[in-house]
């Protein structure tokens, strides 16, 4: 019996004891030991709080009922302490460890939260593997413990059913809720774990996809800007302008790659920002910034090009400027006074003067002033120096103007000897420079020459650009005015139920022309306004973009009989009243077919005032691509009309020719030949060259009046070119000539309009019939190189096989008897080889066989 005043022992019981029981022992050794020292320990008992000495175990039972002692104290109550250790212990542990992964979780959670992040993206992402290890391995403790608790939550649940059984359950009932609280804690702090968790690293690899954003963005922008600040200034020279033309064209390339690279990244930065990126703000502020970087470099490259292109006109117009100063002083320079001393000579030198004065360049014909304000936006200060020095080489000293005085002065001496006043005004009208008219100084009046010289072509850009303006204007105003309109709600009323469903038949594809040209093409043409033989080239690079007015064309004949359907309806009337227009939408769904044959008109005006100078070979062959586009749209406009072929007509190729024809046929059939004239008369047939082959159609016309009429042609027989030959003269007509088929089982005797056309024809046919010729030599000599090797292959087969004819002859293959050097019993030689010899795999062998047969 300890004392009750030990520290352990009060440390022991919980406060609040409102009986102590105490019951002695039985025996006499025990009970006289035990009563000495209670009576020693009453002090410890001075509290307040009864105690009663029991003497026997039946006096616990008038305290505690039988069902709440065990049996070593006379009651009923079955308990192992032992057992009760063992699961009071394990649901402290399961506490204490419980407790313990809180603290673990919370420490992480710490960490986690203080953790400082660098700019380094690897430091990020080694941050994210290490922390996402931690993460697993806190998981994985937290299952375990959880298993743990539901372990022991399974034991208590069968102590709790066996006490059930006897009707005892409040101690196991405290555990198991112990436990399961415990439980319900550990899940809700594995919830919350998770959740912040999951935060903290969706936010980390934000962080890190931000970081890997920002070094793409720093790079892309450290190469954007350098390449801005590259580029070459205005050239001093012509020679050092056209490097630095092929330098910025270099530069010009390296920066398109650049600016794809930036236009990933923008598109990378987009996706960010679309996925609810934490730094969406700065993601959208760097994808401006980039996209401002890009437009800033692209306008500085196409204004450094322009200005570039200037400073090489500007220095080609001094340099021609300078070389006509040295040619007009080396004249004056070769002007022997003395034969100007009479009046011939005078007047003879006076023309030389007059003829040369004719080609004055525009530079010293317009003056230092005009010169300057013309290129002023270009002008550095070497550039400012050449314009008046090029200008006052000769013409300030007044080195012409003082030889023409002097040489006018000897003519008039000589024509009027006696009055030398008189004949003055009559000499001065003998010059168109100092004629009445003329009432202006000598630049002034070579800048007029020059200017009328240099103003047709200087007219025609700027009537081809100002037109190509209005063209895309017009083309704006009716998709805007009239093919938007027709999804406008407030108009629905007006529009047909027949035109609902076709906007694209009526309208074709003029979006997509529209965007050709307001894109690329009218800004093309506006870089060549300084440039004008650089047109030719702008034309030539547009040559497949032009082909747009193909589909244009052929949707043509559909869109106009809609048209002719609804041209009354009180929509286009309204819309033409909204736009101002006085023509009707048909006119402006004509534009584009007007200005497709408007531009080879214009091209053949610059080329008519070219003088063969740089760009004259590239406007010939933009004009003749033109020309050529004109006739393939006019071709294929004609072939969509035909009828009743069957099949499809893209297989026989492209259509090279097109056109009326007078025919007439004649067949060979046994040994005579019947011709089919028709009384004489020759059937009207509209031809079709395709690559593939040549169709015979038929001219219709419906009952349509006037322009309103539609033709078609109805198909009548096809021959494959492959079967054709020509016969290119025929008597009796220059316009005849004959296409033969099928080794002449079918002969049609066509004659053209003209010789002209024939020639064509011919021309084209020829061209066919050749390259299928090359083709057929082609595959000539792949066959007989394959015989070669088949002849080979067979002699050695049938090499010492005693055998009249090779064994593929059985096969209707080749006879053999010629190739095979030893004939004897075909007996001998078996119907199918067995196994080829090995001489056949030997490449060496087989090469001296052959060398040797």
């Amino acid at each position: 019996f300890g004392r009750w005043s030990s520290p352990r022992g009060g440390a022991s019981f919980p406060g609040n004891l409102h009986l102590v029981l105490v019951l002695k022992p039985s025996s006499f050794l025990q009970r006289t030991p035990t009563d000495i020292g209670f009576r020693f320990s009453q002090e410890d008992f001075m509290i307040k709080m009864p105690v009663v000495m029991l003497s026997s175990v039946t006096d616990l039972l008038r305290f505690i009922d039988d069902n709440q002692l065990t049996s070593e104290f006379g009651g009923t109550l079955e308990f192992c302490h032992s057992d009760w250790i063992v699961l009071r212990t394990a649901i402290e542990s399961f506490a204490v460890t419980v407790k313990e992964i809180a603290q673990m979780l919370q420490a992480f959670g710490t960490e986690l939260a203080e953790t400082e992040l660098t700019d380094e993206a690897n430091a990020i992402d080694y941050l994210l593997r290490s922390h996402t290890d931690k993460y697993r391995q806190l998981k994985d403790d937290i299952r375990s413990v959880m298993r743990q608790g539901r372990q022991l939550l399974t034991r208590l649940e069968a102590s709790r059913a066996a006490e059930e059984d006897s009707g005892e359950e409040k101690d196991v009932s405290q555990d198991w809720n112990t436990v399961q609280r415990l439980l319900a804690q550990l899940r809700d702090m594995e919830m919350a774990f998770d959740g912040f968790f999951e935060k903290h690293h969706l936010k980390l690899k934000q962080y890190l996809q931000l970081l890997r954003y920002e070094q793409n963005f720093h790079e892309v922008s450290s190469n954007l800007l350098p390449q801005e600040r590259e580029i070459p200034s205005v050239g001093a020279t012509v020679a050092q302008t056209d490097q630095l033309i092929k330098d910025l064209d270099a530069l010009d390339k390296r920066a398109q790659d650049e600016m794809s690279r930036a236009q990933i990244i923008i598109l990378h930065g987009h996706q960010l920002a679309a996925n609810h990126h934490y730094a969406m703000a700065l993601i959208v502020q760097r994808c401006n910034e980039l996209r401002h970087h890009c437009d800033v470099l692209t306008a500085a490259l196409r204004a450094k090009r322009a200005a570039l292109a200037r400073t090489r006109d500007l220095l080609l117009r001094l340099e021609e400027a300078l070389r006509w100063c040295d040619e007009g002083a080396y004249l004056l320079a070769n002007q022997l006074m003395d034969k100007c001393q009479s009046k011939d000579g005078a007047q003879a030198a006076l023309r030389d003067i007059e003829k040369f004065q004719e080609g004055t360049p525009p530079p010293l014909s317009a003056g230092p002033q005009v010169l300057s304000q013309e290129y002023e936006s270009i002008l550095t200060p070497q550039l400012q120096v050449k314009c008046p020095c090029c200008w006052s080489s000769l013409i300030k000293s007044g080195m012409i103007e003082n030889r023409q005085a002097s040489l006018r002065k000897l003519a008039d001496k000589q024509e009027r000897p006696v009055q030398p006043v008189a004949p003055r005004p009559e000499a001065q009208s003998k010059s168109p420079l100092f004629s009445p008219k003329h009432g202006k100084s000598y630049p002034a009046a070579l800048h007029g020459h020059t200017e009328g010289r240099s103003t047709p072509t200087n007219h025609v850009m700027k009537e081809l650009i100002e037109t190509e303006r209005i063209y895309v204007e017009e083309l704006l105003a009716v998709l805007l005015g009239y093919r938007a309109e027709m999804d406008n709600p407030a108009l629905s009323r007006l529009l047909p139920p027949i035109l609902r469903t076709k906007k694209e038949v009526l309208f074709g594809n003029m979006p997509e022309i529209y965007k050709f040209h307001s894109r690329i093409f009218l800004q093309d043409l506006e870089g060549c306004l300084n440039n004008p033989e650089a047109v030719g080239s702008c034309f030539l690079d547009r040559k497949e973009n032009f082909q747009v007015y193909k589909r244009y064309c052929q949707n043509k004949p559909r869109s106009e009989a809609l048209w002719r359907q609804c041209c009354d309806c009180p929509f286009f009337q309204e819309c033409q009243r909204k736009l101002d227009h006085k023509l009707g939408l048909d006119s402006y769904l004509l534009k584009p077919v007007q200005r497709l044959t408007k531009y080879q008109l214009l091209l053949k005006e610059l080329l008519k005032y070219s003088t063969g100078d740089k760009g004259t070979s590239e406007l010939q062959e933009a004009l003749n691509a033109m020309l050529e586009l004109l006739k393939s749209v006019n071709d294929s406009m004609h072939q969509i009309a035909i009828t009743g072929y069957e099949g499809d007509l893209s297989d026989l190729g492209r259509v090279l020719m097109q056109g009326s024809f007078s025919v007439w046929i004649s067949h060979k059939r046994g040994p005579t030949r019947m011709k089919e004239m028709a009384r004489f008369k020759p059937m009207q047939r509209h031809l079709f060259l395709h690559e593939q082959a040549l169709l015979f159609c038929k001219r219709r016309e419906d009952n349509g009046e006037g322009c309103e009429k539609t033709v078609s042609y109805s198909f009548k027989h096809c021959l494959r070119m492959s079967a054709v030959g020509i016969t290119e003269n025929v008597k009796g007509d220059i316009k005849k000539f004959e296409i033969w088929y099928s080794g002449r089982e079918e002969v049609y005797v066509v004659q053209a309009p003209t010789v002209e056309v024939k020639l064509a024809w011919l021309c084209e046919i020829r061209k066919i019939l050749t390259n299928q010729q090359k083709v057929l030599q082609g595959l000539l000599f792949f066959c007989t190189a394959f015989l070669d090797l088949f002849i080979v292959f067979c002699r050695i087969l049938c090499l010492n096989r005693p055998s009249s004819e090779c064994e593929f002859s059985s096969l209707g293959l080749i006879s053999l008897r010629w190739i095979c050097p030893t004939l004897c019993d075909p007996r001998a030689c078996p119907a199918v080889p067995q196994q080829f010899p090995t001489k056949l795999y030997n490449t060496g062998a087989l090469s001296r066989f052959y060398h040797s047969s």
